[in-house]
């Protein structure tokens, strides 16, 4: 195998890592915006995202031409495909970021409904788990991919959590609520979809590594051969 492609490769490998260092950042970025109403942090989050498309568009371009041109097998090619999926998660966890953003542009005007802790508690975990995910990507580890699946259903009692408190102990008791309310139940859920979003890719790192399929089949993930 040429030298050429090999540094090819290793190009497309940083453009994934920057990719997901713009994404990470973004979540936090925002979730900080919304702390602290700060409307320039948001918008900026917004204007960057077109930057993030670009780079997205750029990888695409990249995977599509190494195939072609290298014809790469095995574990070169599986790395190129990966890289292509996880290009498309990467892209859509930015996106979701900037809806966080938009929705800090519509209560940035008005006081915070009440002190942010869960929220906070579940942007972390994203970042957690997109890193994580990344992580697992990078050094080809099915173990640690694992652990961001398993991370999940925390990430959906979190959001359920704030959801309930939202609507339970503010909508229901007084319907004035609801514009500030909302919003922040609507950030809930785009953590949430994050969280399932970095899931996605564990469960892509899971199959590629070991060919198994994992998806839509956690339990396979605590289960072990007999004998042991």
């Amino acid at each position: 195998m040429s030298k050429h492609f090999q540094d090819e490769l290793e190009d497309l490998h940083n453009d994934i890592l920057k990719l997901s260092a713009f994404a990470e950042e973004a979540i936090a970025h925002a979730i900080e915006s919304l702390k602290d109403q700060d409307q320039e942090l948001a918008q900026s989050i917004i204007d960057r995202d077109q930057h993030i498309d670009d780079l997205e568009l750029i990888i695409d371009e990249k995977c599509l031409d190494l195939i072609a041109r290298h014809q790469p097998m095995a574990k070169d090619l599986r790395f190129i495909v990966m890289a292509m999926r996880l290009n498309s998660e990467l892209e859509r966890i930015a996106d979701i970021a900037v809806d966080i953003a938009q929705r800090v542009l519509e209560v940035a005007d008005k006081p915070l409904l009440k002190p942010l802790v869960d929220i906070p508690r579940l942007s972390l975990l994203a970042q957690n788990m997109v890193k994580t995910a990344i992580d697992s990507f990078i050094a080809r580890d099915s173990e640690l991919a694992k652990k961001v699946i398993l991370m999940d259903s925390e990430a959906d009692q979190l959001k359920r959590k704030i959801q309930e408190e939202l609507i339970n102990d503010y909508i229901v008791i007084d319907g004035a609520t609801a514009p500030r309310a909302v919003p922040l139940i609507l950030v809930a859920r785009y953590l949430e979809r994050i969280c399932d979003h970095a899931t996605y890719i564990a469960e892509d790192v899971i199959y590629i590594v070991t060919g198994e399929v994992v998806k839509h089949h956690p339990e396979r993930l605590t289960q072990h051969p007999e004998g042991q």
